[in-house]
């Protein structure tokens, strides 16, 4: 896939928040020196999520995750969000990978996104969605999750609103 560089970022924070190690990213990139804004870099292991059929959008303030395939909308899931001291990040995101039953409150389904530290998860406290209770990851029910992961592939966009 193709990353844009932006604001602050440098290939360590790149690496980090893709999960590549920066090894990867060189021998992905090479030639490559001082990063600038707007600068194109591939990051390996992840398909060009334009080549992905499936997307989808989170809206915090509804607190829902919508599903859509080529446009078309698939499901809207029910969702938990960050509380006011630790928001849901906005902007547009991937997922970069998966873990199952990574345990915790985390329920029986991790999707990492490609900012460090955030993702769409399960839950061990069903009663928590619908509400904005989160350190900002995105809570689902553990069977919304598992049935989100059967579908979409890692590389999937993930777009953030307020």
């Amino acid at each position: 896939m193709i990353h844009t560089v932006q604001p602050g970022e440098t290939l360590g924070t790149i690496s980090v928040d893709y999960r590549v190690s920066l090894k990867r990213l060189y021998a992905a990139n090479p030639g490559i020196g001082q990063l600038h804004v707007g600068q194109k870099i591939q990051i390996p292991g992840l398909p060009e999520p334009s080549t992905i059929a499936y997307t989808i959008q989170i809206s915090v303030g509804k607190r829902r995750l919508t599903l859509y395939n080529n446009g078309r909308l698939v499901k809207i899931f029910p969702i938990a969000v960050g509380r006011m001291l630790t928001q849901t990040p906005v902007g547009d995101f991937v997922i970069v990978n998966r873990q199952y039953n990574p345990g915790g409150p985390f329920g029986v389904l991790w999707l990492s996104l490609s900012k460090q530290g955030y993702g769409i998860h399960g839950t061990n406290d069903p009663s928590s969605i619908g509400k904005a209770v989160s350190h900002g990851c995105v809570r689902m029910y553990n069977r919304d999750v598992l049935q989100l992961a059967e579908i979409v592939p890692n590389g999937t966009r993930v777009s953030i609103r307020p």
